[in-house]
């Protein structure tokens, strides 16, 4: 029997707590749309996003190493699906709507610059006497106004809920809003976990890529209590678990040991106040889904260790520098030359303005896009 979007929603009651975002429920889209046969309102959302051009271009923009240096390494498009499918995990235990979960994750980051946060922090000083640039943001833009692809209407028309969930970065704000109804002072629950999933997802994985970079070493790994559990866990399940296969198995670990802790924690959480309705998360005394504090005591050194032997080494920032210096040529040629962004770009001008136009335009570019555009051009001489 081939199931209808009435019975996925009755499906949703049924499996969902009332804390759940209920895709019968939504508050709806900015533009009114009729309401698919098959699918329901969030997994619609997912849909949209993952067709999107915007989402297609995190394949080729970087994590933590420049886009094409090594075909193992992250990009945002990896990163992105991994977070996603924590995210999913930590939905469906959690009883809340993984579809939703899922949408805000895929979404998160399609607004980032190419090149990382080096990247996105020189747009940013490009942009100061203009609004500025942040990626939380500009992932705003491109769901509600870049994308071009509907007849009726610029953006992806996505439901409230997924929009809200993307304005994780004011939803703390007093009154914050959003077409007239609150989102916060916390997020609802689907943006609390797709937002601790995104730490889940890059703590994890980003000590792998350091490790197949040689930037780090496991000797230095194993210093660390966080890590130590993590192989500790391992070799207990595992106790002929082969040297080689060793750091690979206590990555998948830490995504493990993180998951773990966020859902006992939440579970506590979630027992400790009487929520009835998704709403209620919102107006909650503390925020839900998280990291305990112990767990949170073990992650400081382990991040800490990160950032300064991966995200700040000495090889990793000159790539960067290289690239981001290249960018922001870039970024100046289409102030001189605006005639040289793409059609869209160009109808956009007069709307938009040349700054925020050209900002929109290369933050958009994909690393290698960017650096062929520069090779194009003779910025790169």
């Amino acid at each position: 029997m081939i199931s209808d979007r009435v019975e996925r929603e009755a499906l949703e009651e049924e499996v969902l707590a009332p804390w759940g975002a209920r895709s019968s429920q939504s508050r709806g889209r900015l533009y009114p749309e009729a309401r698919h046969s098959r699918r329901v309102e969030f997994q619609r959302d997912c849909d949209r996003i993952v067709n999107s051009k915007c989402f297609r271009r995190l394949e080729y923009k970087t994590q933590v190493f420049v886009n094409g240096t090594q075909d193992h390494y992250r990009t945002r498009l990896t990163h992105t699906m991994e977070m996603t499918q924590v995210a999913r995990t930590l939905a469906r235990a959690l009883q809340a709507n993984e579809d939703l979960a899922a949408a805000i994750s895929l979404a998160h980051d399609i607004g980032h610059s190419p090149f990382g946060h080096a990247g996105e922090h020189a747009l940013d000083a490009l942009m100061k006497d203009h609004g500025g640039f942040e990626h939380n943001l500009q992932s705003l833009r491109w769901v509600e106004i870049l994308e071009e692809d509907y007849p009726e209407f610029n953006g992806l028309n996505l439901t409230w809920e997924l929009r809200a969930g993307l304005r994780k970065h004011v939803s703390h704000l007093p009154g914050a809003e959003l077409d007239g109804h609150p989102i916060g002072p916390w997020q609802m629950l689907e943006g609390q976990i797709a937002d601790v999933a995104d730490d889940i997802a890059y703590q994890a994985h980003d000590a792998e890529d350091g490790l197949e970079a040689g930037l780090i070493r496991l000797e230095h790994l194993q210093q660390l209590e966080l890590w130590m559990r993590a192989e500790e866990r391992v070799r207990s399940l595992y106790p002929s678990c082969p040297a080689k296969r060793l750091p690979s198995a206590c990555i998948r670990m830490l995504f493990t040991l993180q998951v773990e802790d966020v859902l006992a924690y939440a579970g506590e959480r979630l027992e400790r106040w009487n929520l009835q309705s998704p709403w209620d998360v919102l107006r909650a005394e503390e925020r839900l889904v998280d990291f305990s504090p112990d767990f949170r005591n073990q992650l400081e050194p382990y991040r800490s260790f990160l950032f300064e032997h991966m995200y700040q080494h000495p090889d990793v920032a000159s790539d960067s520098d290289r690239a981001v210096a290249l960018m922001t040529r870039l970024f100046d040629h289409y102030l001189d030359h605006p005639e040289d962004l793409g059609q869209k770009a160009q109808a956009r001008l007069e709307r938009e303005g040349l700054e925020r136009t050209v900002c929109d335009y290369v933050a958009g570019c994909t690393d290698r896009f960017a650096l062929e555009e520069c090779t194009r051009y003779g910025l790169d001489s």
